[in-house]
């Protein structure tokens, strides 16, 4: 075993009482800002390039943040075929909007992230993920996303993109059916919703009372699990939930050739045609969870 330097001015350590993981960096932070909502870090990592945090809650590393990124974007756009309309809520380091503006058939993004210090930070240490920023088909809003959905005329969008961090301060809002009611009214009919839904393994309580929510407001029928591998966060299992507002299904009708024509074109680093319809395929013991206390 290779005895390793506790020293706590190198390693990141993220977790619960009971679980902890740990990330080293060179002991140098790139960036450090409180907001009025959370403390902001960039570190610069040792083997996993630049990592952002938040209140030390690691949000992305630049060497497995496609794993997010590009199955949060490209299972919906795929899945939907023909997404004219996009809303992003939260998203400040900028890959969401990133793996978006790839499909030129996208007429318009709209992002409303509450934090301009993540995305002022992301900007600066983070470009490959923010290079997107300055795209002429974005509307970036500093704003309250739940403020911002309550004000959103009905069926406005085609895709609507919940990219929240977890379910405490500012991002707790997005966690309610209240709010996923009015994410329902937004949609346009045959409109695809898709959040970030915690670790299965990690946080079992918040992963299934989301998703319990979102049966509530999409039906149980349109409402479906996926996952992804994500090494830098905890367990390294991650999931998301897509919806639709009576739309397709996220792959019993998948178009192949069009999953491998996005894979292809944009050298995506995780997303192809076979992980589309694998990410759906659920662990018995994730299934029980999310059969345990429904309806």
């Amino acid at each position: 075993m290779v005895s390793l330097p506790l020293d706590p001015n190198l390693w990141l350590i993220d977790g619960s009482d009971t679980y902890l993981l740990g990330i080293r960096h060179n002991g140098q932070v790139l960036f450090d800002e409180q907001s009025p909502y959370q403390r902001v870090r960039i570190y610069d990592t040792l083997d996993h390039g630049k990592m952002l945090t938040v209140d030390s809650l690691v949000m992305c590393t630049e060497k497995d943040e496609a794993a997010y990124h590009e199955m949060i974007i490209q299972v919906p756009m795929v899945a939907h075929g023909a997404v004219k309309d996009v809303l992003i809520i939260g998203g400040g380091d900028g890959g969401s909007v990133r793996e978006v503006v790839r499909h030129s058939g996208v007429d318009r993004v709209t992002m409303v992230e509450i934090d301009e210090v993540v995305v002022r930070a992301s900007r600066q240490f983070l470009p490959s993920l923010a290079c997107a920023f300055d795209h002429p088909k974005l509307t970036l809003m500093i704003d309250d996303g739940i403020a911002f959905m309550d004000q959103a005329a009905d069926a406005s969008f085609d895709l609507i993109v919940v990219d929240s961090s977890d379910p405490v301060g500012p991002a707790e809002g997005l966690f309610t059916p209240a709010f996923y009611q009015q994410v329902y009214r937004c949609l346009k009919p045959g409109g695809v919703m898709t959040v970030q839904s915690e670790s299965p393994s990690f946080n079992q309580s918040a992963f299934r009372a989301l998703h319990h929510c979102l049966q509530g407001v999409f039906g149980a029928d349109q409402t479906h699990c996926y996952l992804t591998i994500l090494p830098t966060y905890p367990t390294g299992i991650w999931s998301f939930n897509y919806c639709t507002k009576g739309g397709a299904h996220p792959f019993h009708s998948l178009d192949r050739s069009l999953a491998a024509t996005v894979a292809q074109t944009h050298n995506l680093r995780y997303y192809n045609a076979d992980i589309h319809t694998a990410a759906f395929q659920l662990p018995t013991f994730i299934q029980q969870l999310l059969t345990d206390g429904a309806d």
